[in-house]
């Protein structure tokens, strides 16, 4: 063993797999895994900048970690992920303890980065974009997997649609679509370890283009022996094709849920922000989509206090929202992301709108989803136990198809397995619920 790695993951679903698959390639040059900051050798911030909390929060760990490096020199501070690619040399400049920044398209290069930094003594920077991300390929090692039945796939990176507000293409890269025969040598070979259900990452995995269509990568992926459960994310309702929409009714794989991002809900708001679609055509999509699956289960990313937004804008995301009836509802302040053609524009909503606007549209998510969750009390669910809870050591939890929650008397010889469980008690976030026999 060479020594121990810390990575503190900000962010998506994408950035944690980044960090097992950098865990993976570091274990290859013995390098073990520690949580214990004190103990780490190598300590790696995986960063996101899409949402400004994220941001700060990897900012402000990096300015702590200074203490760490002045009293112990040795040891080796890892910039990467996001906001790395944005801001490349100039992270040093800010700050000159660390000694390696790694953009999104370089994660695979971590090991050559931390001997060229042994060797050199010097800082390493790479931020270079290239036509194919090493990096999708690198499978993680099953002892990283945790849960060890559940699997997430990289088929995809990248966003080709320059929406006014967001980031991604500039930190991300123009879309790279995955070989699809890859993916599935990759899910083959989860399948064969026990892993039940896969769950496909991209930006925008429904552009998939990685030499078959992402409706038929779906229904290889649902050929796979073993594999139980297909989910992913994240969709643009723009690239929702027929195919896609009626895969959900003939897949008895694919999960009756959908993370559908509509941002806003007043066709000027979206004109303005890029999105390629009006409110009325995100309603047919949502139409369709439950006539292929009528108890499909719905969740999306809204954003309040965009530049221009009125109040009559903001209510008729409201609108929406009442209308669709979300599970569950990822919802956010608007914030400048240097870089981005919304930056350009005036920042005109008020920080003390914008906290008020998100307060009142949380206030009626919180109040659609205890209702959706009360209408489904009493029903029997499959379910795929992910581990014990944290809160009541005698009860597992794990995830209906629908992606709900649900905690429940059973043994922790039970993960990985599916049960049926009558579900008794609606809580804000999951269920209760009492395992059949």
């Amino acid at each position: 063993m060479k020594g121990y790695v810390k990575i503190f993951t900000y962010g998506c679903q994408m950035n944690d797999l980044d960090s097992l698959k950098m865990y993976s390639i570091l274990s290859r040059n013995d390098w073990e895994p520690t949580v214990d900051t004190e103990q780490a050798d190598i300590i790696i911030l995986n960063t996101c900048s899409v949402r400004q909390k994220a941001y700060e929060k990897a900012m402000s760990n990096l300015g702590r970690l200074r203490k760490y490096k002045a009293g112990k020199p040795s040891l080796i501070i890892v910039f990467a992920g996001c906001v790395a690619q944005q801001e490349g040399l100039d992270i040093k400049a800010r700050m000159p303890h660390v000694d390696i920044v790694l953009g999104t398209h370089q994660l695979h290069r971590i090991n050559e980065s931390i001997l060229y930094v042994q060797e050199k003594k010097s800082t390493y920077v790479n931020t270079d974009f290239i036509d194919y991300i090493s990096s999708m390929d690198v499978i993680p090692d099953k002892a990283f997997m945790v849960p060890g039945h559940r699997a997430y796939i990289n088929i995809m990176q990248g966003c080709n649609n320059f929406c006014t507000y967001c980031i991604v293409p500039y930190v991300r890269g123009r879309e790279i679509s995955r070989d699809y025969k890859n993916i599935l040598n990759e899910i083959d070979s989860h399948a064969s370890s026990g892993v039940k259900e896969v769950f496909l990452l991209g930006q925008n995995v429904n552009s998939y283009n990685g030499g078959i269509t992402f409706p038929e990568l779906l229904k290889r992926i649902n050929a796979i022996q073993g594999i139980e459960r297909i989910r992913f994310t994240t969709s643009h309702p723009k690239d929702m094709s027929d195919s896609l929409i009626e895969a959900f009714g003939t897949l008895d794989k694919l999960c009756n849920h959908i993370h559908l991002p509509f941002q806003s809900g007043s066709n000027r708001v979206l004109k303005a922000m890029n999105r390629h679609y009006t409110r009325q055509s995100y309603f047919s999509l949502i139409e369709r989509l439950r006539r292929s699956r009528p108890d499909m289960a719905f969740s999306a990313d809204v954003m309040v206090g965009f530049p221009g937004e009125t109040e009559d804008d903001y209510q008729q995301t409201i609108d929406l929202i009442s209308e669709v009836r979300y599970d569950v509802l990822f919802s956010f302040k608007y914030s400048v992301r240097p870089g981005t053609k919304a930056a350009e524009w005036p920042d005109d909503i008020s920080t003390e709108d914008k906290k008020q606007r998100l307060a009142r549209l949380q206030d009626l998510q919180k109040t659609i989803m205890l209702e959706n969750y009360q209408n489904r009390i009493g029903k029997i669910y499959d379910i795929l136990v992910d581990g014990i809870s944290s809160k009541h050591p005698d009860q597992v939890h794990g995830r209906t198809t629908q992606n709900t929650i649900v905690n429940f008397k059973g043994s922790p010889l039970l993960i990985g397995t599916t049960v049926k469980v009558c579900t008794t008690l609606a809580n804000p976030n999951t269920f209760t619920g009492q395992m059949l026999k």
